[in-house]
């Protein structure tokens, strides 16, 4: 079957910007990447070498005014994803937006009224709900399997600090947004329900050995929360954890439970000798755990820009994510539960 050609703007050249581009180049048919955004020379000019992209631009209003391309991949810091994603949707861009959808609820409902009033798709980056293994437990929940879910945890863990920018809070939320949006949006999406109310702890345990001196600044969460439903639900985020890039999720149903990951990054055990014991290799890297997530995000969003059907991941999923990372962050920081009424009236 012919594919209508879809060309893409990546706004952006860093580590995500590049693995989209990789999904856009080679695996998502008749979809070519014409154009790069980046502030930095060096980067856009990488990006664009290495992936045989034409047209390089400081700016995305310099590539705006140009055209060429139907769609924008968005995937600069946090704080400029609400410019730029209104930018491109007055523009008639259709546009995929990284996690966190943006800072503030009330720039998520800019970008969600601009993408409607252009009638432009508008997708957010969780690539979890795209990962097979994800997608199939979805599946088997909602056709009843282990019946109505009551308990979620989910976990993300990460090897690395995340960039310099995200431990300011005037340019981030920290990273409960940075490193756990995932796990906000799909412990919603496994549980089938609104996150009700949250209580949050913090800890800093290696940022000072980093280098790392904002005022703030956590390495290390536990969130509590719970559903609309009645469910009950957890996630753990750490960041540096060193060891790998860990992301599990564990559900309790009334008729049983459901396990969704695991350590082990391959399918290989090995066995030297006796003292070394038991070594399997684990993942490294988010790129590597959710390979096939990146890439089934993009061929939705490109087959949703082709039928003109709302993708799987939307701008209020996008909302709800972030909604429950301000709750989250009210928790700990006035040292107690919030209701998410009390974020989303605020907004």
């Amino acid at each position: 079957m012919t594919r209508e050609p879809l060309r893409f703007c990546l706004v952006g050249g860093g580590r995500a910007g590049r693995v989209h581009a990789k999904s856009l180049t080679g695996h998502v048919p008749g979809a070519s990447v014409v154009a790069v955004v980046d502030a930095h020379a060096e980067t856009r000019q990488r990006v664009a070498s290495d992936f045989g992209i034409p047209h390089s631009f400081a700016e995305l209003d310099d590539a705006l005014n140009q055209g060429g391309f139907e769609a924008v991949v968005i995937t600069t810091p946090t704080f400029t994803h609400a410019p730029l994603a209104i930018a491109a949707a007055k523009a008639g861009k259709h546009v995929f937006l990284e996690k966190p959808m943006a800072l503030t609820l009330g720039e998520c409902d800019a970008i969600i009224a601009a993408c409607t009033a252009a009638k432009v798709r508008l997708q957010i980056g969780f690539m979890r709900r795209f990962q097979p293994e994800f997608r199939a437990a979805f599946e088997r929940i909602t056709g009843g399997e282990i019946g109505t879910p009551m308990i979620i945890k989910s976990l993300t863990h990460g090897p690395g600090l995340p960039p310099a920018w995200a431990w300011d809070f005037r340019r981030s939320n920290g990273m409960l947004a940075e490193v756990n949006s995932h796990d906000f949006d799909c412990v919603r999406w496994l549980m089938g329900a609104d996150p009700a109310s949250a209580y949050a702890e913090i800890s800093n345990f290696k940022g000072a050995a980093r280098g790392v001196t904002e005022l703030g600044f956590y390495d290390t969460a536990l969130v509590q929360l719970r559903f609309a439903n009645g469910g009950l639900g957890s996630i753990s985020g750490v960041c540096p954890c060193d060891y790998g890039y860990d992301a599990r999720v564990e559900i309790v149903g009334e008729k049983g439970i459901m396990q969704i990951g695991d350590m082990q990054g391959q399918a290989i055990v090995v066995v030297t000798d006796r003292e070394a014991g038991r070594v399997s290799p684990v993942y490294r890297t988010w790129p590597e755990r959710f390979a096939w997530g990146y890439i089934n995000e993009l061929r939705e969003f490109a087959d949703c820009i082709r039928t003109g059907r709302q993708p799987g991941a939307s701008g209020e999923d996008g909302r709800w994510a972030l909604a429950g990372v301000l709750a989250a962050t009210a928790s700990f920081t006035q040292g107690r539960t919030v209701a998410l009424s009390e974020v989303l009236t605020t907004a």
